[in-house]
């Protein structure tokens, strides 16, 4: 909902917040003034209640923690429930196992909670009903879809449960749940508006549109090509709303541009009621930042091309590692922080990032976001992040930039992988996919743009890591392709400022166990209260 819409419930959604609470996680029968027949007296309310379960559909923390478990960032500091994971080293008492678990069944508890109490509310308008109906049968169904890729089977129901049925259900089969998550997304698709069909004042609701594309998803993660290209298919065909690329892909992440006409949903902020701050400790100190907590890898700084669309182990890719970060692909400027960046402060003024060690030195300049080893405040790997920077953040970062969950691009690589895995790419899926975002991207060169015919997995597999990266999309991508057993095992690295700039910076190594996690743990706090709920394999 737009972002003036919000900020007028979000107090309200953080006086209900106290209200769910229950020593099982799976308890949803709120026995407070939430479900009182006396509060649902108006639309309004209903909408209270409506607008806690957007905000409780994904977070900034999850957004970002989700990339932090894969091989486009590193943890350089302290000892996050992320790092535990990377390091496999986590166990079932895991915070996050536990926190990922019971975020997703309050939202759900909050869908039930609105679904069955919402009729009570009078001469309400039916049509706005359904339609805020579908809206939380869609956030249920997504987080749902949540929790079964993280956890495979997971208690699977339609209403809230009693305390006696929270603490002896049995966790359904991942079958079942997709099942349930599709036929629910095939149903309230034909129910939500398209985009175009709401309000100026609607702006950031839930839409036909984003119902199929987080169809398309549910099928993508299982490798069904064929529902992958036919939902994607129609979606680029306009059946549900026209979407389009955003002309500038840097412009695309900034707050003047959101609800651009490629975003099909994002999540909801405004400054300063609902605001986050991870890139507190993401982008330089120099500019802003507290210390780097998180940073991009070499692996992925290595996997952005050349500006003639060649790979930097191409020989006639004119790459010269002296000189890394020249006539690079045009999203990595507007994704990384490297030695010597530009960076543009919000009033429009520049600042040069001394990053390699002793340079700041040489410039006359603050040596605050030099490299100085593993531990220190300054980054790990001899990089930063500008991507979702928000300009217009105050001191602490505290930003009020929404964080895009689908958006068309999205949907136009999902369409080209599908097509590829199928034996059916050919060079018009190419230019109308592929070729498409890279124009958008900035590329030029011919050879770039046109149809390479050959290595075209992995061509596509890298188009989507560096188009979606930062975007909380890569652990599930590398998941499915089964290379995240490659990917998150070893040493992963960083610039080369070790060894007096002669080699790259080598991290903590990583260990994944293919037979234990490729899934999270079920909780051990959930499994201490119910018999029932079985553990995942290793755990």
């Amino acid at each position: 909902m737009e972002k003036n819409i919000r900020k007028y419930y979000v107090g309200i959604v953080v006086m209900f917040l106290t209200f769910f609470t229950s020593c099982n996680d799976l308890d949803l029968a709120p026995t407070n003034k939430f479900t009182d027949l006396n509060y649902w007296t108006s639309p309004g309310k209903a909408s209270a209640v409506l607008n806690m379960a957007y905000n409780q559909m994904l977070n900034a923390n999850y957004f970002f923690a989700n990339e932090r478990l894969s091989d486009n960032l590193y943890e350089g500091r302290g000892n996050t429930d992320e790092k535990i994971i990377t390091s496999g080293q986590a166990d079932a008492a895991l915070g996050r196992f536990a926190n990922e678990w019971r975020n997703c069944y309050e939202g759900i508890k909050t869908c039930h909670t609105f679904l069955e109490n919402v009729d009570l509310v009078p001469n309400m308008d039916e049509t706005l009903k359904e339609s805020m109906k579908a809206e939380a049968r869609f956030i249920r169904a997504f987080l749902f879809f949540r929790l079964t890729t993280h956890y495979g089977d997971v208690p699977l129901f339609e209403q809230n449960l009693s305390l006696e049925e929270a603490n002896s259900v049995t966790r359904s089969p991942k079958s079942e749940v997709l099942n349930f998550v599709r036929n629910e997304l095939n149903e309230i698709a034909t129910i939500l508006p398209d985009k175009g069909e709401y309000d100026t004042s609607d702006k950031g609701r839930i839409t036909s549109g984003a119902a199929m594309t987080l169809l398309a998803r549910t099928y993508l993660y299982e490798n069904d090509w064929t529902n992958v290209a036919s939902i994607c298919e129609d979606i680029m065909n306009g059946t549900y709303g026209q979407y389009e690329l955003f002309p500038s892909y840097s412009g695309l992440f900034l707050p003047e541009n959101e609800y651009n006409d490629e975003v099909i949903l994002d999540l909801g902020y405004v400054y300063p009621e609902r605001t986050w701050s991870e890139f507190y400790d993401a982008i330089p100190i120099s500019v802003g930042g507290r210390i780097n907590a998180f940073a991009p890898t070499q692996e992925l700084v290595d996997a952005y091309l050349m500006k003639n669309g060649k790979d930097i182990d191409d020989t006639n890719s004119g790459y010269n590692e002296d000189n890394p970060y020249e006539n690079r692909d045009p999203r990595f400027e507007a994704t990384i922080v490297y030695h010597g960046y530009q960076w543009e402060k919000g009033d429009g003024t520049t600042s040069t990032i001394y990053i390699k060690p002793g340079s700041s030195e040489d410039a006359g300049a603050s040596n605050l976001d030099e490299y100085a080893g593993p531990g220190q405040n300054s980054t790990g790997t001899g990089y930063y992040l500008r991507k979702y920077f928000d300009p217009t953040a105050p001191i602490r970062v505290d930003a009020g930039l929404n964080l895009i969950l689908m958006r068309y691009a999205d949907v136009l690589l999902m369409y080209a992988e599908a097509k590829n895995e199928l034996g059916q790419m050919d060079e018009s899926i190419w230019n109308e996919t592929i070729r498409a975002i890279r124009a958008r991207a900035g590329f030029t060169d011919t050879d770039a743009l046109s149809y390479p015919a050959e290595d075209l997995r992995e061509i596509i597999r890298n188009e989507r890591r560096i188009e979606l990266a930062i975007e909380g999309l890569r652990l599930f991508d590398i998941r499915r392709w089964g290379t995240i057993e490659t990917v998150m095992n070893g040493n992963p690295h960083g610039a080369k400022f070790a060894a007096g700039n002669t080699q790259y910076i080598q991290l903590d190594e990583r260990k994944f166990d293919s037979e234990r996690d490729y899934l999270f743990a079920v909780p051990q706090s959930q499994r201490d209260i119910n018999d029932n709920l079985t553990q995942n394999p290793g755990y």
